[in-house]
């Protein structure tokens, strides 16, 4: 019901766009009543996003299996290549949602915080292994900002070729980056990250915005595009 439900709500908001589905368009169309689809998913927001949830709690799950004697950077960065897993599984799909979420600022602020949950738990796993440190916490807030950057840029390369190039060594070859800089020579991610082709630099925008602290995601997505003056997707 739950994979219904979202094929559904896709073949809908390509049909008439995203602002243009209701809830209960969605369920109609599933053959299902609105008690079933909010036993799934809190809100049409979530219903784009299905397996979010499932990929952080397997990220939690693999980082709270390593051991101290494992590189901490290159297990933040195996555990990142869980988000390109689940993307890779249903290309179809991701790149559908990778459209769908440049076209409607909400999704987009939505995404944002799923993307903040991600790196929190890779700073937490960090700060964990930095624990007593001459700047523990800063090292891994850092590292952890650098593997989600890295990763989404691949990831969205790869998207932007819609599906069409090689996911594992676009996500592989970004993250080489922040092995090379942070991790132990030798190291897993470090290996994998070299062994991949070497994928053409494209020329992007990098923006940094600062907000206050609890400020809504909207605006700072706002933010955003406003400095951008464009879409920034």
């Amino acid at each position: 019901m739950r994979d219904s439900l979202v094929a559904a709500a896709f073949q809908l908001f390509l049909e008439r766009g995203y602002e243009q589905t209701t809830v209960d368009d969605i369920v109609t169309l599933a053959g299902v009543g609105r008690r079933s689809f909010f036993r799934y998913f809190p809100s049409k927001e979530d219903v784009v996003f299905p397996d979010h949830e499932r990929c952080l709690a397997d990220m939690t799950e693999l980082l709270g299996r390593s051991g101290d004697a494992d590189d901490p950077v290159a297990q933040v960065c195996d555990a990142a290549r869980l988000v390109l897993r689940m993307y890779a599984e249903k290309p179809t799909f991701s790149v559908q949602r990778y459209r769908l979420t440049r076209k409607v600022p909400g999704l987009r602020a939505y995404e944002l915080s799923v993307v903040w949950r991600y790196e929190r738990a890779l700073a937490e796993y960090l700060r964990g292994r930095f624990a007593g440190r001459p700047d523990g916490t800063l090292r891994a807030d850092v590292i952890a900002a650098a593997v989600v950057a890295a990763h989404n840029n691949g990831l969205r390369s790869w998207l932007r070729s819609d599906g069409r190039s090689d996911a594992t060594a676009e996500v592989d070859h970004a993250l080489a980056h922040v092995q090379q800089i942070f991790g132990t020579p030798g190291s897993s991610a470090e290996t994998a990250g070299s062994a991949a082709p070497a994928t053409p630099a494209t020329e992007e925008d990098v923006v940094v915005v600062i907000s206050k602290r609890g400020a809504p995601m909207w605006r700072v997505v706002q933010e955003i595009e406003t400095t951008f003056g464009r879409d920034p997707g």
